[in-house]
C-alpha cells in the first residue's frame, strides 16, 4: 500500500483485464478480487521517516499512538494504487476489496498460524538471522538481498598459546586470519582451519589467543574452510555469521552474541562497550595496529546483504525466531513440476523453480515491528523467568555450548517450553504453572 505502479505494473494488470475480459464473454462465473497488503516494514518504516520530520521516534509515542498515525497515513495515502487501477478500467468487482489488516483476513492469519503450529510446521528456534539495525527487526532471506561492496579483507594475527618451561623466553608465534568484519572478532570461540592444509596441519588441536581480550580459542579443523581464502585460516564466530554457526554447532564451541539490536557492542571489553559497530571497527584497527597484531589490509569486493527497504547493511546475527518448516510445503509443489501438472513457459525456468525449491530453507516469519499482524503467541513471565534463573541468561545472549540447548535432532530449535502458549485467543491462566 506504500506504492505506485509504475508501466510494468500497468502491462501486467491490463493483460489480466485482457484474460478475465475474455473468461465472462465465454460465458464463464469469473471474479477478480481487487485487494491491498499493508506492506509491513514498508509502511511502518514510512511513517517513521515522517515522525523523524518532527523529531520523533516511533517510541516517544508509544504502540498504540503510533499505530493510530498509521492507520491515518493508510487512510490517506494508502490507495493510490487501488485509484490508478480505476483509471486504468481494470474490471475488478470494487464492492469486495479488501484490505490484509482487514478483521476477516487478520482472522484467518491467526488460523493459520494456530494450525500450522500444532501440525509441527511452525516452530521457534535460535538460528542465526539477517538482523536490520536500523529497523530493529528481523528479515528473510528474500527480504535482505545481497549487493556487491567494496570493502576491506582484514589480516590479523592471533597469538598461538605458548608453554614455557624453566623460565626461558619463548618467541612469540602467530596464526593470521582474514576477515571483513573485525568488530566481531569480539565474539569469537575459534579458529578454523582445513584439515588437508599442510601449514596449519601441526596447529589443529592447539590454541590461539583472542587478541585484545585473551581469550583461549582451539584451533579446529573443518573441511567448510576454504584454504584459498585470505590466509587459508579464519576466525569463528558462532553467533554473528551462518557458516561459523554451523561450525559452532558441530563442534561444540560457545555462542557469544556481542550486539546489540541496534548494532551497539556489548559482551565486550569495556573500551569497546556501546560502540557502534563500525566505530568499534574502527578502533580495534588502531588497538590492533598498535600493538601489533593487525597485518596487512586488502581491497576486497564482497556481496553484503541490505535490508530492502531502509538500505542499511543487515547484520547476521543469532536470534530466536519463529520459523516456518518448508522442506514438508515444498514437496507436492516440486512433485507437481515433476509430473506435469504444472509446466513452466519457457520451459527454462523449470530449472531455475526446482533448484530454488529443492534447497528452500525455513522461512523467518517473525518480524519486530508495530505495523502488522502480531503472533498468537503469548508468554507467562513467571515461567519464563524460572527458565532465566536456571539458565542464567536470555537464550539469545547465552554463552552455553551448543549440545545443552539442543539436541542432534532439534538442533536449534527451542522446544515447546512451559510459559510459551500458542493460541488465538489470549489465554486467562498458564497451562503449566
Amino acid at each position: 500500500m506504500t506504492g505506485i505502479l509504475h508501466m510494468g505494473h500497468a502491462l501486467n494488470n491490463t493483460i489480466q483485464d485482457i484474460l478475465i475480459r475474455f473468461a465472462r464473454m465465454q460465458g464463464k462465473n469469473a471474479l477478480w478480487v481487487p485487494g491491498t497488503d499493508h506492506a509491513g516494514i514498508a509502511t511502518q518504516n514510512v511513517v517513521e521517516k515522517a515522525l523523524a520530520k518532527e523529531g520523533k521516534r516511533r517510541q516517544d509515542l508509544g504502540r498504540e499512538a503510533f499505530l493510530k498515525r498509521v492507520w491515518e497515513w493508510k487512510e490517506q495515502y494508502g490507495n493510490t494504487i487501488l485509484y490508478q487501477l480505476k483509471r486504468l478500467g481494470s474490471s475488478c468487482d470494487w464492492r469486495r476489496t479488501r484490505f490484509t489488516m482487514d478483521e476477516g483476513l487478520s482472522e484467518a492469519v491467526l488460523e493459520v498460524f494456530v494450525r500450522l503450529y500444532e501440525k509441527g510446521l511452525i516452530y521457534r528456534g535460535n538460528y542465526i538471522i539477517n538482523w536490520c539495525p536500523r529497523c530493529q527487526t528481523a528479515l528473510a532471506d528474500e527480504e535482505a538481498p545481497r549487493t556487491e561492496t567494496q570493502g576491506k579483507l582484514y589480516h590479523i594475527r592471533y597469538p598461538l598459546e605458548v608453554t614455557t618451561s624453566q623460565g626461558r623466553k619463548v618467541t612469540p608465534q602467530f596464526i593470521e586470519v582474514a576477515t571483513t568484519r573485525p568488530e566481531t572478532m569480539l565474539g569469537d570461540t575459534a579458529v578454523a582451519v582445513h584439515p588437508k592444509d599442510k601449514r596449519y596441519k601441526s596447529l589443529i588441536g592447539k590454541h590461539a589467543i583472542l587478541p585484545l581480550v585473551n581469550r583461549k580459542l582451539p584451533i579446529i579443523a573443518d573441511e567448510a574452510v576454504d584454504p584459498k581464502f585470505g590466509t587459508g585460516a579464519v576466525k569463528v564466530t558462532p553467533a554473528h555469521d551462518p557458516v561459523d554457526f554451523q561450525l559452532g554447532k558441530k563442534h561444540g564451541l560457545e555462542f557469544l552474541n556481542v550486539m546489540t539490536d541496534d548494532a551497539k557492542m556489548v559482551n565486550v571489553p569495556k573500551p569497546y562497550e556501546g560502540l557502534d559497530r563500525l566505530e568499534c571497527r574502527s578502533k580495534l584497527i588502531v588497538d590492533l595496529e598498535q600493538q601489533g597484531f593487525l597485518g596487512r589490509i586488502d581491497e576486497h569486493v564482497h556481496n553484503v546483504g541490505h535490508c530492502y527497504r531502509c538500505h542499511t547493511a543487515v547484520e547476521p546475527r543469532l536470534s530466536p525466531q519463529w520459523f516456518v518448516k518448508m522442506k514438508p510445503l515444498a514437496e507436492p509443489a516440486i512433485k507437481a513440476v515433476k509430473n506435469g501438472t504444472v509446466t513452466f513457459v519457457p520451459a527454462r525456468w523449470t530449472k531455475v523453480y526446482l533448484n530454488w525449491m529443492e534447497n528452500i530453507q525455513d522461512w523467518c516469519i517473525s518480524r519486530q515491528i508495530w505495523w502488522g499482524h502480531r503472533l498468537p503467541v503469548y508468554y507467562c513471565q513467571k515461567c519464563l523467568s524460572q527458565q532465566q534463573s536456571e539458565c542464567g541468561m536470555r537464550n539469545a545472549e547465552c554463552g552455553m555450548k551448543a549440545e545443552k540447548h539442543s539436541t542432534p535432532n532439534s538442533e536449534f530449535r527451542i522446544p515447546n517450553s512451559p510459559g510459551v502458549i500458542v493460541s488465538k485467543t489470549p489465554p486467562t491462566k498458564c497451562p503449566t504453572c
